[in-house]
This record gives structure tokens, C-alpha cells and sequence, in this order.
């Protein structure tokens, strides 16, 4: 069976993705910090294998690659984010956060992609957001590296257009993951007292996309209508209302 490997895959989106890869028969990697977890989940599974490393560390794409050399499906999940003014925010998180959202991204999809070309078969899942369509005051520089995966997502697929692989940017809004905690923005207006999509929805709506061979797929007909507005919106009047939707309630 082909192999998937799915990043962040202890919880959340890449949980739900590896949920889905595994009712198809794939061979699946279980990417993530977790071990603990992880092992569980590879047990649950069945036909998984669980590498416990940490992608917000310059050496865990080489480390992981080193324990996966090929893979046929690759869903790049993992990513973080940090509510903070930037000039508050903290220098090292900023640093781990480029690394995983970016950095990581990047040195995994361009280690798989050759073998994928090269069989002439292969699909690349890259979990972006809506953030990517615009600039996110009190969340400057999670917005932009969503907004680097959207813009590296459409450049790839571009080019392997035809040959057999794809690259998919999922671009969900808000949705109920564990995310808002670890970027510990529970009270940003953008979440809170919402009901969110779950993370089963929005992983379903990505691997339909997946297997459609879509570019570009935002879940949700409100994030759809949001996504396309931006294009029409004068950029001074973006920046304020996103900033005024990231503010706190408190």
C-alpha cells in the first residue's frame, strides 16, 4: 500500500487526517511531539507507524526524512500560532513558529516531491488557513507564514501540473482543535463564544480536495465568501477589521 506521512498528527486536523488515510489502507507515519500519544494512536490504527520528533527544531525535517525516505501522500499539518502585539511577542517563539510553519514545511515537501514526480503519482496536503489571504494584527507573524504556504502551495502546483501529483492548500477559518489554546487566544473576539467547525469537517472537506486534485480548498461557505472578499476590500480597511475582530473581549 502507498505510505502517507501527516505531521501534527497526535491531535486535531492531522489526527483526523490519519483517521481518514487509515480507513483507506494506507501505510501511515504518525508524525508529532507526542510519543506517548502517538504509540496509542498507531496502535488504535493499526497498519501506522508513530516517529515522535519535534518539527519546530531545525533538525527534526532531516530527523524525520532519515525515518521516512519516500512517502506517496504528505500532509503537512503541523503548525503553530502566537497571540501577541509583535512587539511583545516572544523572539523564540517567533523563531520555533517560522521554523514549523515554514521552514519545516518547505524542507519536507521538497524531499518528498522529487520521488512522487519520479513515480509519476503523489499528492501534497499543505493545512495553510484563511489568515493566508490577509495581514492578522495581534497575530503578524502567524498570518504571514500562512500566507508563505498558500503562496509556495499555488507556485507547486503549478508546476507539477500534469504529471500525476498534486499540492493542495487547505485553508480553514477558525475550527475547534486544540489550536486557539496552544496560541493562547481563547479570548480573541475571532473565537471566542463561537461555535467552531471540527476538526473532523474540515480534515473531510481537505481530503475530498486532496483526492479532486483541487489547488485551493477553504471549508465553509462563510470562509468561502470571506476568502474572495478580501480581493475586493481596500487593504486599510483588511487591516482594521482583521484587527478589530483579533482584539480581546476581555
Amino acid at each position: 500500500m502507498p505510505t502517507a506521512v501527516v505531521t501534527g498528527a497526535s491531535s486535531g486536523i492531522g489526527l483526523a487526517f490519519a483517521r481518514l488515510l487509515a480507513a483507506e489502507g494506507y501505510d501511515l507515519v504518525l508524525a508529532a511531539r507526542s510519543a506517548g500519544t502517538l504509540a496509542d494512536l498507531a496502535d488504535e490504527l493499526g497498519q501506522a507507524r508513530a516517529v515522535a520528533i519535534d518539527l519546530s527544531d531545525p533538525a527534526g525535517p532531516a530527523q524525520l526524512i532519515d525515518a521516512v525516505p519516500s512517502a506517496d501522500v504528505l500532509i503537512n499539518n503541523a503548525g503553530v500560532g502566537d497571540y501577541a502585539p509583535f512587539a511583545e511577542a516572544d523572539e523564540k517563539k517567533l523563531a520555533a513558529m517560522m521554523q514549523l510553519n515554514m521552514v519545516s514545511l518547505t524542507e519536507l515537501s521538497r524531499h518528498y516531491l522529487p520521488g512522487m514526480l519520479e513515480r509519476g503519482r503523489g499528492q501534497i496536503v499543505h493545512v495553510a488557513s484563511t489568515a493566508s489571504f490577509q495581514p492578522g494584527p495581534l497575530m503578524a507573524v502567524y498570518y504571514a507564514t500562512k500566507a508563505y504556504v498558500l503562496s509556495l502551495s499555488e507556485a507547486i502546483a503549478e508546476e507539477t501540473r500534469g504529471t500525476g501529483v498534486t499540492v493542495t492548500a487547505l485553508c480553514p477559518g477558525p475550527t475547534s482543535s486544540g489550536f486557539q489554546a496552544g496560541a493562547a487566544m481563547e479570548s480573541s473576539k475571532l473565537v471566542s463564544g463561537r461555535r467552531l467547525p471540527t476538526a473532523d469537517d474540515v480534515a473531510a472537506a481537505g481530503y475530498r480536495a486532496m483526492k479532486a486534485g483541487k489547488v485551493i480548498e477553504v471549508p465553509g461557505v462563510k470562509n468561502k465568501v470571506g476568502a474572495a472578499s478580501i480581493r475586493l476590500t481596500p487593504r486599510p480597511l483588511v487591516r482594521r477589521m482583521v484587527h478589530s475582530m483579533q482584539e480581546s473581549h476581555d
